[in-house]
């Protein structure tokens, strides 16, 4: 591919962006969902070049820093409460759903082998780690949700991606179960023990490290050497990147200065925003491609076999939410809080079983040959998964919000109230440390007071914001005050800028000062 047609696939990715985040808003849909659908539209545009995205483009340059990113930011105690769904899912769900959709296409296809019929099952076994946290944590789903989901799809891509590598492993070579057992062992205990050491050396490194900008180029190289050498040496490389994003991300507080993790954190948000926002996009360009590639296979028997597996797949996933995960009360101790769990929160776990673009990165792997003759069913392979992709990707994500409000699962000001309470609580804690510093005379009493009376008046903005948003009187009073009085700051500063009292940097700096100060933007409002 040209840079010509490089920079208008660019151009198409970015355009999409845009209008899918001007139109989500508006039309009230899920941004996942405008992105596909305008990308696959944007496909068809006279202009845009026929798309074939390589599946080492999505296997090594997406999917490292987005499951890196998950990990790091993950919540280490949630996970861990959640062990055991997390765990069904993502081995038990992944392995069950693999054969599942294998003996599925089997049947609506006789002709297709049981290691093509594996490779496809492995390819759209895992879940996106994108599209359904993003709805579910837009809509203010219940954190336990949130979490589960999350954590079952930083782990299934790497079970599915060693199931998959086993079948076409199966496909040249003789293959036993006994074998299978010990590439598996391999794969998995590999991968996680040369994630946990990337992690270890990481962390040293970056403990010795202050610059801030040294230490985004530390964190971006991060995931890369953990997947890249992982996979070349056999291990499974998703598996790696997750170990080492989560053991930096249980230590990451303590090992950076403020600086750096202020400036990574906004980094890291607008590299996956893009990446992601990209990946759906090109998702969507590159149907027109994947439809030639299989413009001669016959349709109808690739239709009925898409309808037949995606039934299968959100069945299977549908019956584990609901009846397996309630044998939990079986288990030993602590495990039994699963069944907590209501019937409605275990439907919306099962509903947010979406594929996405790993699940096409990884069929577009099946090798076209096998000892110099073509691959049979590859074509129809391909056309299966991406049709799946689109049915789950689209149907789920649209139906997703509906689902939650019917339930009355959305926690509209949950998280707003929690961060606001927990700030009041930090700043009632530094008030008591100033004061007990001025009774024990390690402070004098001047310094005291001007510190008193700083952290007093930040309580009690952030009462006031507890009070707007519990009692939903004046909010928007509030906020158009709060609008007038950062426009009158703004104002000042360019008045002092333009006549010369102040410079440029000194400018930006109180610029910056003015914009964190603002609760909306600390909220992601806007």
């Amino acid at each position: 591919m040209g840079a010509s047609s490089l920079f208008i696939i660019g151009l198409a990715v970015m355009v999409v962006v845009l209008l899918s985040r001007a139109l989500a808003g508006r039309l009230g849909l899920p941004e996942v969902s405008l992105l596909v659908i305008m990308g696959s539209a944007a496909g068809f545009l006279p202009g845009v070049p026929e798309t074939h995205i390589p599946p080492e483009l999505v296997l090594l340059g997406f999917l490292p820093p987005l499951v890196y990113y998950a990990a790091f930011f993950s919540a280490p105690r949630e996970t861990k409460a959640d062990a055991v769904p997390i765990i069904t899912l993502a081995f038990g769900l992944t392995v069950v759903t693999t054969f599942a959709a294998a003996m599925a296409a089997r049947w609506a296809m006789p002709g297709l082998g049981w290691a093509v019929a594996i490779a496809l099952g492995a390819a759209i076994a895992p879940t996106d780690s994108v599209s359904a946290s993003s709805v579910l944590q837009r809509l203010n789903a219940p954190p336990r949700i949130v979490t589960i989901v999350e954590g079952e799809s930083l782990i299934n891509d790497g079970v599915a991606l060693t199931a998959f590598g086993l079948a076409v492993e199966a496909l040249s070579t003789s293959f036993t179960s006994g074998h299978g057992l010990v590439r598996l062992t391999e794969v998995v205990v590999g991968g996680v023990g040369y994630g946990l050491v990337v992690g270890f050396v990481i962390s040293r490194i970056r403990r010795r490290t202050r610059d801030p900008r040294s230490q985004i180029i530390i964190s971006l190289l991060t995931p890369y050497l953990a997947y890249v050498p992982a996979d070349h040496l056999g291990f499974s490389g998703v598996l790696a990147t997750v170990a080492a994003g989560f053991y930096l991300g249980t230590r990451g507080e303590g090992m950076l200065q403020p600086a750096s993790r202020l400036t990574g954190q906004l980094f890291w948000r607008v590299l996956v925003f893009l990446l992601e926002s990209a990946l759906f996009v090109l998702l969507g360009i590159q149907v027109r491609g994947i439809l030639h590639e299989v413009a001669a296979h016959t349709w109808s028997h690739v239709v009925l076999a898409a309808v037949v597996v995606s039934v299968v797949i959100v069945v299977v996933r549908l019956a584990w939410a609901l009846f397996v995960f309630p044998f939990a009360r079986y288990l030993p101790g602590r495990h039994r809080h699963l069944i907590h769990l209501s019937w409605r929160e275990r439907f919306i776990i099962g509903w947010s079983g979406m594929r996405g673009a790993i699940s096409l990165a990884i069929v577009l792997s099946v090798p076209v040959s096998v000892h110099g003759s073509p691959l049979r069913g590859r074509g129809e392979v391909i056309l299966l998964t991406a049709v799946i992709v689109f049915v789950t990707l689209i149907g789920h994500a649209m139906t997703l919000p509906a689902l939650l409000r019917r339930f009355g699962l959305i926690e509209t000001d949950r998280a707003r109230i929690e961060q606001m309470e927990t700030r009041r609580m930090v700043i009632e804690s530094a008030l008591a440390r100033i004061d007990a510093l001025a009774e024990s005379g390690e402070v004098d009493d001047r310094t005291a007071m001007t510190y008193r009376e700083l952290y007093e008046d930040r309580l009690a903005r952030v009462r006031a914001l507890l009070d707007e948003d519990l009692d939903d009187i004046g909010v928007a009073e509030a906020r158009r005050l709060r609008r007038e009085v950062r426009r009158a700051q703004r104002e000042k500063l360019i008045r002092l800028y333009r006549k010369g009292k102040i410079s440029a940097e000194t400018w930006r700096a109180a610029n910056r000062r003015v914009d964190l100060e603002d609760p909306d933007i600390r909220r992601g409002v806007g």
